[in-house]
């Protein structure tokens, strides 16, 4: 399974992906959480071709070629053919092939880097997780954005995102549509006991505790702790609630072998131990923590934007309702400023070096981060907006329970600011995984953990593809 990104094409990380039904409609989830991949090539891109900087970001006529992966609905209601149609009556000049790409991120990846490294110029542009930046940044299977869009227009986006797609100091990504972890709970049976959600990781363990003891669950708390990208994901978040970072800031060296890693393993682990999670969540991915929960089994759930809707929802295998689910940011460590931080996943834009169209390319590209087309993302089909005028719109809020915690939230990326980062993940979720499955001591894992990571950025024998 390929998802990357976040979610909800990648709503479930780790390459590959899969799909779901959401508020009826099915949904591509593309976990922007994945990290396989062993595609082999490399750049031989030039710049991007004359077709012309003159009016960049204002052009309005010609032709361009869109490659991007299903997102929601089909037919007339695919959420890229409504997208296209809103462009071109706006733009009625310049027109838009549809070319639908895999929904298996990995496999999309590899096909795309092919293309572009032996001089294809289509697709013009193409949707890609938000982890690529710094893969294709690398071998110049990209356009840096930042050397044609001002810097006024980043500044539109949530804070985080524009990080997350920037690699040696340009940006390659423009934002499409966003995920991120959530913090999902059973609101009758915290009311029935008296408790509030929960605001530190501490609570969280001592709530899940009590609940446990009257019996009202089977499980306290549920999320991904496989040994795949979905745990990069969630390790990030303890990780950085507790201060810590997986790198030095330009990506040469891990800085992992840490007390504030070393907390969040221990901590991690100590959700097992403690019979708060159960120790099959060595093997859980996102859609085990899913169906645990939303089959009533667990008091609280980790998981991205779509898990409120597949909780109650009878055909996703959801048998609870809107009055038993809550959901809020995820919590932080005792001691710290609430909320914690949440880990970004979703899907950015990217322009082809060698479209011959790069004018029209860089409208579509704006245009698909204007308030139309980030309001029929979001309240049409349920992604979170990347920018922070949209999400936190009193019309988006009210459009999901969900997209109301949204501007509550803070965003951590994944360190993929390095080509190298597939092989820098994988260090981080195979010794995080065997601390949770006690094959490891904490402090055994994270410092395996910074010596395998720094032999993943030191090495240049792939780059990341």
């Amino acid at each position: 399974m390929s998802r990357r990104s976040s979610p909800r094409m990648s709503h479930w990380p780790k390459g590959g992906a899969g799909l779901v039904a959401l508020a009826g409609a099915t949904v591509l989830v593309l976990s922007a959480c994945s990290s396989s991949g062993t595609s082999s090539s490399s750049g031989g891109a030039t710049s991007p071709s004359s077709a012309s900087t003159a009016g960049v970001g204002s052009t309005t006529s010609g032709s361009i070629v869109w490659s991007a992966s299903p997102l929601s609905g089909t037919g007339a209601n695919d959420a890229r053919t409504v997208l296209i149609n809103a462009f071109e009556k706006q733009y009625p000049g310049i027109h838009v092939t549809l070319v639908s790409a895999s929904t298996d991120t990995d496999t999309n990846r590899a096909t795309l880097a092919t293309q572009i490294a032996g001089g294809s110029s289509s697709p013009d542009v193409f949707m890609g997780d938000v982890i690529w930046p710094a893969q294709f940044g690398a071998h110049q299977l990209a356009v840096p954005l930042s050397q044609y869009l001002p810097s006024s227009y980043w500044t539109r986006f949530a804070p985080g995102l524009v990080a997350g797609a920037t690699y040696k100091g340009a940006v390659y990504g423009s934002p499409l549509f966003e995920d991120q972890g959530f913090l999902y709970y059973r609101k009758d049976l915290l009311s029935k006991d008296g408790l509030t959600p929960p605001t530190t990781w501490e609570q969280l363990e001592t709530d899940a505790k009590a609940v446990l003891a009257k019996g009202q669950t089977k499980y306290g708390f549920v999320w991904q702790g496989d040994s795949y990208e979905g745990l990069t994901c969630n390790f990030m978040e303890y990780l950085t609630d507790a201060g810590g970072t997986a790198t030095n800031s330009g990506y040469t060296s891990a800085t992992l072998n840490s007390a504030a890693a070393l907390k969040a393993v221990t901590f991690m682990r100590s959700l097992i131990t403690s019979g708060v999670t159960p120790a099959a969540v060595t093997t859980f991915q996102e859609p085990q923590a899913m169906n645990t929960f939303g089959s009533g089994q667990a008091v609280f759930l980790r998981n991205w934007d779509y898990a409120y809707t597949s909780a109650i929802t009878p055909a996703d295998g959801g048998k609870l309702t809107a009055s038993q689910v809550g959901v809020e940011p995820l919590p932080t460590f005792a001691g710290q400023t609430a909320p914690g931080y949440s880990n970004i996943g979703g899907w950015n834009m990217y322009i082809n070096p060698h479209s011959a169209h790069l004018g029209a390319d860089l409208t579509f590209l704006q245009w698909l981060s204007s308030a139309t087309a980030q309001d029929i993302l979001s309240q049409k089909y349920g992604f979170i907006s990347t920018v922070t005028s949209v999400r936190s719109s009193p019309a988006t809020i009210a459009a999901n329970p969900v997209f109301a915690v949204v501007p509550m939230t803070k965003l951590v990326p994944r360190p993929a600011g390095t080509p190298e980062y597939p092989a820098l993940s994988t260090a981080i979720y195979q010794n995080v995984n065997g601390a949770l499955a006690g094959s490891a001591s904490p402090a055994a894992a994270v410092a395996a953990m910074e010596s395998a990571a720094n032999t993943a950025l030191s090495s240049t024998s792939s780059g990341g593809l």
